[in-house]
């Protein structure tokens, strides 16, 4: 049964209500201490607005969007279609910047794990996880420092929000992660490349950042760039609902919701936001997500936690909450943290769940723990790097 659509005034006020939030929380300007400006982050229109203000042509934003999304160059000297006096002039005035890795870490599964830091000496954490099963992977970005929904079993939650990434700075972690494994330029279409996906779904909640985040997906999807399809690129919330509408109305990327109870009551002490936008709400935005079909599922995530979310009858009500969805539930082995008050589920109890949702008629693929030798869960390795600069500032 279809649902009705959301009160478009009151939607309209949250939305704005949403937005100035995060204009709070904005980033830095993204230029350097010398003036020069990150030409990373511009739309198109950007790029030619800085070129008309520099006395140049608008085309030269043709040539400087494929040496830096296709070919991922970032000295305007190897741009050999750009005339030398030109490339001098770039250079005066504009960089082509990533984040700086202070951290790599490869763990003996694969997974790689950066730590990067941007100009204001603020840190987030990016993954490349690949698939134990093809020679690809998926890139997992943050979109905030920090975050600001304290759900009680993520690490990244006991971090307070600092501030909100730019776009720059979003995609600036899929390009130095391209860096890192020599993935330039961007692969023409049916050539295998191993950073195949993208899943918005690293450090912060990425809707209460909408604007930088989608700033930054529009330049990824871009098709004579990065070039990556909108069905390669999943965008995970924990619920922002009328964030979630505008969304699927201007991006449309696969939806990913971080649901993890099936009561209002749960749901509440776990993921805080439910007291914001309860299940009921939740539901039916995603059934209201634009494309949803069997061939384009919404994922639910789903932590398993001992003894508080893992019963055979909230089994069942997930089933019910789902039902005519199209839908799939990634099952996720709660990975444990310094201070966490929860535990992992037992493997018995994770598979009589999983039987419950697949005789339901949705698959429900229990995920495998990546980079645990590396401290995979979320906020992990940032945690550690404060800690670490605390010691040093304490001992100076």
């Amino acid at each position: 049964m279809s649902q009705a659509a959301p009160d478009t005034d009151l939607s309209e006020g949250e939305r704005a209500r949403i937005l100035a939030k995060a204009a709070l929380f904005a980033p830095p300007p993204a230029t350097l201490a010398d003036g020069r400006r990150d030409l990373v982050g511009l739309t198109r229109d950007e790029l030619a607005a800085e070129m008309v203000a520099i006395g140049e042509q608008p085309f030269r934003a043709k040539q400087l969007w494929h040496w830096i999304y296709h070919q991922g160059v970032t000295d305007f000297s190897r741009m050999p279609s750009i005339a030398k006096p030109m490339q001098a002039k770039l250079a005066e005035r504009f960089v082509v910047g990533r984040p700086e890795a202070t951290t790599v870490q490869t763990s003996t599964d694969g997974t790689r794990k950066f730590l990067f830091r941007y100009r204001d000496g603020q840190e987030v954490e990016t993954v490349y996880i690949p698939s134990p099963d093809e020679d690809r992977g998926a890139v997992c970005i943050s979109t905030q420092v920090g975050c600001t929904l304290s759900c009680k079993f993520c690490h990244t939650g006991t971090q307070k929000l600092v501030r909100n990434l730019g776009a720059a700075e979003i995609v600036g972690q899929f390009m130095a992660a391209r860096d890192s494994y020599g993935e330039w330029p961007s692969p023409k279409d049916g050539t295998a490349r191993h950073l195949s996906n993208i899943v918005v779904m690293g450090m912060g909640e990425p809707l209460y950042n909408y604007e930088n985040t989608a700033k930054a997906m529009r330049i990824v999807m871009d098709n004579e760039g990065i070039a990556l399809s909108r069905r390669r690129i999943t965008l995970s919330t924990s619920g922002v609902v009328p964030m979630m509408d505008r969304c699927g109305a201007e991006l449309n990327v696969n939806l990913a919701v971080s649901l993890h109870a099936v009561t209002n009551e749960l749901r509440n002490e776990i993921v805080p936001l439910n007291r914001k936008y309860p299940i009921e709400e939740l539901m039916a935005a995603c059934r209201r997500y634009p494309g949803a079909s069997n061939a384009r599922r919404i994922t639910f995530e789903y932590v398993m936690l001992r003894g508080v979310n893992d019963s055979p009858a909230e089994a069942h009500e997930l089933v019910r909450l789902l039902k005519g969805l199209p839908a799939k539930v990634n099952l996720i082995p709660f990975n444990p943290w310094p201070g966490s008050p929860y535990k992992t589920s037992t493997g018995e109890a994770v598979r009589a769940f999983a039987e419950i949702l697949e005789a339901g008629g949705y698959s429900s693929p229990v995920r495998r723990p990546r980079g645990r030798d590396i401290s995979a869960a979320c906020g992990q390795l940032k945690t550690e790097s404060e800690r670490v600069r605390r010691v040093k500032a304490d001992a100076a």
